[in-house]
């Protein structure tokens, strides 16, 4: 992930590796998270918000095919989302945003929530 991200890797926060499949059948997912301020005006601790990368375990026989679609596809998209969130406009960075990929006969698709 590190060298197709590369630079931009750096900006990703964390990088979880999840247990358990999505049930949806996605096998990466991201997430902006936004900065909110903590209880009583004591304002936003910086590792509270920003860029997180969520991997998500898919079944043992479909793992090599997805790897390659995810390889060529999804993390240039990644790479993309996470290059553009880190631009984007004040009001789009105050909410949290989530994009996340499947790989189902082949083929990528992606969903993504506000």
């Amino acid at each position: 992930m590190k060298e197709a991200l590369g630079e931009t890797f750096a900006q990703v926060g964390e990088v979880r590796l999840l247990r358990g499949n999505s049930g949806e059948g996605y096998a990466l997912a991201v997430a902006w998270v936004a900065p909110q301020p903590f209880r009583y005006g004591r304002g936003v601790h910086p590792d509270a918000a920003g860029i997180r990368v969520d991997i998500i375990p898919v079944a043992t026989t479909l793992r090599a095919d997805i790897r390659s679609v995810l390889r060529a596809q999804a993390l240039p998209q990644l790479r993309d989302w996470i290059e553009r969130a880190l631009v984007a406009p004040e009001t789009w960075q105050l909410s949290d945003h989530h994009r996340s990929w499947a790989v189902a006969d082949g083929s990528l698709t992606f969903h993504d929530e506000p």
